[in-house]
This record gives C-alpha cells, sequence and structure tokens, in this order.
C-alpha cells in the first residue's frame, strides 16, 4: 500500500509529525513500513510562467518562449509540444545542476539564446508523466514566480510504503491508514461530509433502471454524472504516478484516484451500453451468473461486470465526455474469497481489494467520487441515488476488562480501553464496571473473538509500552516425546513453507520396478507386501525422492516453469524397518518472471540450491560424496555434514533423469529427519572488541580437495581465529596444474583489539602448517 504524506494529510492533520515519526508509529500499530521515498528537487528550479510562445524561426519543433521568473523575463527555447502562453511552468535557471548531474548553462538553440529550461516531472526527479513539460494548477497551493519549487511541500514529498498483512483490508486506502494514525496519534480524523443539493437536477431514475435478484450478499449504489471538460489537477496527476495508477483518460483514473483514497471499489460504467437503441433509459440487473457469482448485466443478457471481480472492456466509461454510471459496491470478502476457490476465473485489479476486505460505507467513497469530478470539471450530476442494501450481521463481542489484562499481560485503565476502541471505530456499550460489549465495525474483517479486540488494544499502547513480568510455573511439564516429535516435525514443514517451498504428501507404498531401476534399496522377497493396491504401488518406499520426481513431473508438464516440493514422511528398510527423512526438490527457474531480471530469470544452481536448504535446517558443510542411486549427477553430488556428522546428501539430478521426467535443471536434497537439530539453542558469548579480516591468496594443485586445507588451518589455528572460509579461486597457463584460492580469515580476541603483531602472528602459523604439511603457500 503506497501512501504520500500530503495525501494523509488530507484525512488527518499531521502537523507537528516529522516522516521519521510517522514511520515509527506505523511500525509499532502493526503496519509495516517497507521503504520512504523522499522527493528533493534541486536549488535553482523556480516557479515562472510563459508570456509569450513563438515559433522558432529555424526549426519547426522548437518555440522561442519568453518566461516571467519574477524577478526576470527569461528567453528560453522549448521542444515540449504542450507548451504556450499563460501556463505556469517549473523553470531551471542557469547555473541549476539538475538530478542527473546535467548543469544548465546560457546556450545557443539554432541560433537563438537559451537562458534556462522548461522542465518536465521526470527532469526534476518526479515520476514520469510522459505529457512534456509540466502545467501547474492551484492545487499545489499558493506560490509566488520566481520562488524555488522545493519549498513547495508538493514538491518535496514523502512517500512511504507499508507492507500489509493479509488481514488488514481496511488499510488499503488512504482513508484507512489515516483512520488507523487518527487512535494512535489520538487526533481527529477529517471526514468529508458532502451535502447535495438535489433542486433543479434531473432525478437518475430517468436514465437508469435496476432490477435484482434477493441474496446475493452484495450492496451497491450508482450515481450519474454527464460529463464535460474533465481534467485532472497537476497533484492528482502526480500522486497517480506515485501509485503507478495512471490510467488511459481522465476519468479512469478519477475512478483510480477516488477509489484509492476512499477505500470504496468504484467503477464507471459507459451508460450507452446498457441503453437500447435510440433510448434514453438504462435498464440493468443484478443477477447471480453461470458461476454463481453476482453480475451487473445489460439487456440481451450481456455482462457489464462480476461485483467485487471484474468488469468487462465493452461496459467501460472510456471517454471524458457523456453520461456515465459510477457504481459503489461491497461484497463480504469471506464469500468472494470462497467462490473464487470452487470457480476458478479471471480477475481484474478490484479483486485484491474486494477479496481482503473493501471499505463498505458506500455513501463516503461515492459522494467522494462525485465531489471530485464536479470539482474537476463542467459536468452535472442528476440527483438522487439508485441503491441495494443486504443486511450483514453485526459482529458484537463481550469482553471483561480482567480478560483484557489477562491476555495483555498488564492492568490497561478502563477509560483508556474504552478511547482506543472509539478512536478505531468501534462501538462500546459497558454491562457493568468491568464488562463491556463491543459492536464490531463492518470494516474490520479481521476481528472476530476478544483475543483480537485484546490485540488492538496492545497494538495502540504499544509492546514495548507494557511492563514485562517474570514467568511464574505453577506445575511441571507434562509434555511428553510424542508432543516435541510433532513439534519438531511441524517446525520443519514451516521453516520449509516459509522458504518458498509447497509440500507434497505422496503414499508410503512406491513402484519396485523404479526403485531398482535407479539402485534404491527394496522389501526383502519375505517382507513384500502381499495385496498390493495396484502393481505400480507394490512396495514400501525406501525413499522420498520417487515421490518428489513424480509430482515435479505433473507440475511441470502443466505448465509451471518452477517447482520448489519437501515432503517429510516414514521410509522403510529391506527389513521394514521404519525411519523418518525430508527430501526437498527445486527444478528450473529461480523466481518468476519480472521486470527485475527482464523476463528471463536465472535457473536454479548447486549453490543457490543449497543456501534454500541451509535457511530450513540451518548452518551445515558439503564433502565430497558418491550416491548409491543412479539419480544423481556423477559430479554434482554432496554429503550433507551438521557437527561432524553426515545428515543426508543432496545433488543435482542426473541429465538423463531430468530429460525422462520433462524436467529442466533439477536439485534435490534428502536428510535423516531424526539427525536434524531441534529444541533450543544456546546463545555463546561473543567479542565486544572488532574484528580483523585478512585474505590469503593459496597456490596449490588442481586436485587437492578443499577438505585437506580446511583440516590443516583447523588444526594450525590460534584462538584468535573465529572462523574462516573460500572466497574465490583462479588458474590460468602460468599457474600450470595449480590454481590460486583465495581463503578470508576473521581473527577476533575476548580480551583486547588485535594488534598488527597478532594478527601476523596467527597468519604465520597457518602459513607454516600448509607449507610443512602440504607444501603449499602463498601466491
Amino acid at each position: 500500500m503506497i501512501v504520500t504524506r500530503s495525501w494523509l494529510n488530507e484525512w488527518i492533520d499531521l502537523n507537528g509529525v516529522s516522516t521519521d515519526q510517522l514511520a515509527k508509529t506505523f511500525n509499532s500499530i502493526g503496519l509495516e513500513v517497507d521503504s520512504i521515498s523522499t522527493y528533493k528537487v534541486p536549488q535553482k528550479i523556480v516557479f515562472g510562467r510563459v508570456l509569450e510562445c513563438e515559433k522558432h524561426p529555424d526549426a519547426d519543433k522548437l518555440n522561442v518562449c519568453k518566461v516571467d521568473v519574477g524577478d526576470a523575463v527569461l528567453q528560453i527555447v522549448c521542444g515540449a509540444s504542450n507548451v504556450r502562453a499563460g501556463l505556469d511552468v517549473v523553470v531551471a535557471t542557469v547555473g541549476a545542476v539538475m538530478p542527473d548531474g546535467m548543469v544548465i548553462k546560457q546556450a545557443k538553440l539554432r541560433g537563438v539564446e537559451s537562458e534556462g529550461m522548461i522542465c518536465s516531472a521526470k527532469e526534476i526527479g518526479l515520476p514520469d508523466s510522459k505529457d512534456g513539460i509540466m502545467e501547474l494548477d492551484g492545487s499545489i497551493g499558493k506560490f509566488k514566480l520566481g520562488q524555488e519549487v522545493c519549498e513547495n511541500p508538493i514538491f518535496s514529498d514523502d512517500v512511504i510504503e507499508i507492507e500489509l498483512t493479509a488481514n488488514r483490508g481496511d488499510c488499503l486506502s488512504i482513508r484507512g491508514i489515516a483512520r488507523d494514525l487518527s487512535a494512535a496519534f489520538d487526533r481527529a480524523l477529517r471526514e468529508r461530509n458532502i451535502k447535495e443539493s438535489e433542486e433543479k437536477r434531473v432525478g437518475i431514475g430517468r436514465i437508469l433502471a435496476l432490477s435484482h435478484e434477493n441474496n446475493l450478499n452484495v450492496n451497491i449504489r450508482y450515481k450519474a454524472v454527464d460529463l464535460k471538460e474533465l481534467k485532472l489537477s497537476f497533484v492528482v496527476k502526480l500522486r497517480l504516478l506515485q501509485i503507478e495508477e495512471k490510467k488511459e483518460t481522465d476519468i479512469e483514473s478519477a475512478i483510480a484516484y477516488a477509489t484509492h483514497s476512499s477505500g470504496v471499489v468504484l467503477r464507471a460504467y459507459n451508460h450507452g451500453f446498457f441503453c437500447a437503441k435510440d433510448e434514453i433509459l438504462a435498464k440493468a440487473s443484478l443477477c447471480q451468473d453461470e458461476n454463481g457469482f453476482a453480475s451487473i448485466m445489460a439487456r440481451e443478457n450481456k455482462k457489464a461486470s462480476t461485483i467485487g471481480i471484474t468488469q468487462e472492456d465493452a461496459s467501460k466509461a472510456t471517454s471524458d465526455e457523456g453520461i456515465v454510471l459510477i457504481e459503489a459496491s461491497y461484497i463480504p470478502p469471506d464469500i468472494i474469497s470462497k467462490k473464487m476457490q470452487s470457480k476458478k476465473m479471471a480477475a481484474g485489479h478490484s479483486y485484491y481489494r474486494a477479496s481482503r476486505g473493501s471499505e463498505p460505507d458506500l455513501d463516503q467513497g461515492l459522494n467522494y467520487c462525485i465531489d471530485f469530478i464536479e470539482s474537476n470539471s463542467a459536468s452535472s450530476v442528476f440527483g438522487g441515488t439508485i441503491e441495494l442494501y443486504d443486511m450483514h450481521e453485526d459482529k458484537i463481542i463481550s469482553v471483561s476488562k480482567k480478560e483484557i489484562d489477562e491476555i495483555v499481560g498488564a492492568n490497561i485503565d478502563k477509560a483508556k480501553i474504552t478511547k482506543i476502541l472509539k478512536n478505531l471505530g468501534f462501538e462500546t456499550t459497558k454491562l457493568s464496571a468491568e464488562d463491556f460489549v463491543v459492536l464490531v465495525p463492518k470494516f474490520r474483517h479481521d476481528i472476530s473473538n476478544r483475543q483480537d479486540i485484546a490485540e488492538e488494544i496492545v497494538r495502540l499502547i504499544g509492546i514495548d509500552n507494557i511492563p514485562s513480568k517474570p514467568f511464574t510455573f505453577t506445575e511441571d511439564n507434562r509434555l511428553g516425546d510424542d508432543y516435541f516429535r510433532y513439534k519438531k516435525r511441524q517446525t520443519y514443514r514451516h521453516k520449509a513453507a516459509y522458504s518458498g517451498f509447497f509440500e507434497s504428501v505422496s503414499f508410503v507404498f512406491d513402484d519396485k520396478k523404479i526403485l531398482q531401476e535407479y539402485g534404491f534399496e527394496t522389501l526383502d522377497e519375505s517382507k513384500e507386501l502381499l495385496n498390493p493396491i495396484v502393481n505400480t504401488l507394490d512396495t514400501l518406499r525406501s525413499t522420498l525422492l520417487s515421490g518428489l520426481l513424480r509430482a515435479a513431473s505433473n507440475n511441470s508438464k502443466n505448465g509451471y516453469s518452477s517447482v520448489k516440493l519437501f515432503e517429510i514422511g516414514s521410509v522403510f528398510s529391506s527389513q521394514r524397518e521404519e525411519s523418518l527423512k525430508m527430501a526437498m526438490l527445486f527444478s528450473g527457474d529461480r523466481e518468476s518472471q519480472s521486470l527485475s531480471n527482464s523476463g528471463k530469470p536465472l535457473k536454479v544452481d548447486f549453490g543457490f540450491f543449497a543456501q534454500k536448504v541451509s535457511n530450513i535446517i540451518g548452518e551445515f558443510e558439503l564433502r565430497e560424496f558418491k550416491t548409491k542411486h543412479s539419480l544423481s549427477h556423477p559430479f554434482q553430488s554432496a554429503a550433507v555434514v551438521m557437527e561432524g556428522e553426515v545428515v543426508g546428501e543432496l545433488f543435482r539430478l542426473h541429465p538423463n533423469v531430468e530429460d525422462s521426467y520433462d524436467l529442466g535443471i533439477t536439485y534435490m536434497c534428502e536428510l535423516d529427519f531424526e539427525k536434524l537439530p531441534s529444541g533450543l539453542k544456546t546463545a555463546k558469548k561473543t567479542s565486544k572488541y572488532q574484528a580483523s579480516y585478512r585474505d590469503l591468496s593459496i597456490v596449490m594443485p588442481k586436485e587437492m580437495s578443499y577438505e585437506k586445507v580446511k583440516s590443516v588451518i583447523e588444526e594450525s589455528a590460534t584462538l584468535e581465529l573465529v572462523r574462516f572460509y573460500p572466497v574465490d579461486k583462479y588458474s590460468d597457463e602460468s599457474l600450470g596444474e595449480n590454481m590460486s584460492l583465495s581463503i578470508r580469515f576473521v581473527l577476533q580476541s575476548n580480551d583486547k583489539t588485535l594488534e598488527e603483531e597478532d594478527i601476523t602472528k596467527a597468519m604465520d602459523s597457518i602459513l607454516n602448517a600448509l607449507n610443512n604439511k602440504l607444501g603449499i603457500g602463498i601466491r
């Protein structure tokens, strides 16, 4: 969710609140700030006004302008197609240093003197509008000709991107974010109470008739506008660029702006889409479509839109002139999400907002949109509203102060509880001195029980403001081994899921021929299944790898370019001895196609996959290893070692196997789950003194394994050596059969800051050992 400070200030007074304080407040109330961008226009860039504009005598695409910058009238040659007399503009004067480093100088362009530059948005560091030079208007506030642009708050705004959790759909708007801030700062929300004057207005009923089916769980409202001369202000255009919502037409932009600001899902329809030929009365119907979704239909059963999901292109208002129907809609997020799970269909931009919980106060959003259009055009609004309202049950939660205190872990004043809930939009009624009945506002779809109410109290008080208390143990721990085994399994499942892997669950039965083909252990004949389910599941599995391969192959054949799977399950030895394994598979692309990778994502490789596995199970070492089966690539396989013990294997799939399963580059790992670490971790003391780093480039035979070098370094290391690791290797003709291996050493003492003499002594000890035991030295 993207907000700007100036936009927020339209809904809540932020006077005296710094952007740094604003960001800290967001984080403390659960709205995590992902990034903050500040626009800073350089000095010597000023406001100006074009007094005259004439064609350049020697260039068809250039104009010679006289520009008033307050204390002077400058002659500037400009090539923008939209430059004209009477326009308020931004001028970079001589000596200004532009954001891209260009210095503005006095120059001659085709023989005509030019004393500056009339700027576009991109040229002064703002988002690129691609509309030529900026056309300023009253939306930026009062300014003087010659005043530096950087002094205007619109041109030195802060853009804040907030990472919302999935349950906070109420904050998918400027108003929603401001509503939470009003509770945090205890400042009133600036509601816009727009009163319509219905006098001398043509009623909407003359141009629109709405029929409907009942019990569709939809709230919907319509207003109509006869659009004329709609023109968006400079600030609106700038904000739409900042939130990446620039549209083709001004009416589409107006709808996007009002939706982002108010939180209400708004749409604009072409009135003519619903009319018969030569008729002015549009007839629309709200009914259930073939998939069970609430949809707006026109004559001859033409679909205009599916509420909360998508709008048909033919019904959209794309012209800035003529009659337009403005729709505000609301559908409970749980209803629309469940239907989309059972009936998959293409979704438009509005589904993201509707499925997470859009703003249900339709009047507020619709009136905001109509007022916005009226303020930026010569349009006339039709009187009245056509609406359909389905009652939704109020959520009422009973909670006592004692329960809140127990959940929070502190004694919270009841007056403070009431004030916090009121500021957040909750209505409270006291049953007694200690008991509350809380009416949950309709925009808080995520609140369902008293624990949620307590969480809101904690969120606004601040977790750091709740005093810490020691744990009190009132009885012995009754948890047994079964629980801890279950807990360990759940922990690793969650870690794998957080790392982007999807869980695969397959039968404990497998195809004996496949296992034998790839060299895996199979059951002794005396232990085989007597009555297998089918011929292809005729034995107990001895590995999880074959099941993951089948699942990955099915995903690949269904068009997935990246497949990430894991499974934790039982495998069996030849004597039917059961053990628990964990296996992972990563095939194809590292990531989805995007702008950042130019649509060409890298393929998974050995190091990338090893890091993914490490994210799940923790730190480990890899040792040279050859698998007993033939699934692995002969030169890309390793044993996984944790605390000196081999816990599994990691390898690339053999190219022939990849081809047989229709897979791209694929890496797999299978681990002994019982050997993976679990339980509490012990904190270790660390030094408070600064660490020192030294890199050594060692010349060694190409055939020599790093394991030998590592072993010698460990044996000869002094106490100051904290860790070491290879960072580079190099070979060329001058080195012959040798190569250069660069190793980084980290040295640190618990007692003092190491001096150069200490570091040299530690390095000499290692170099002497490498020379004496392996016959190698520095390059």
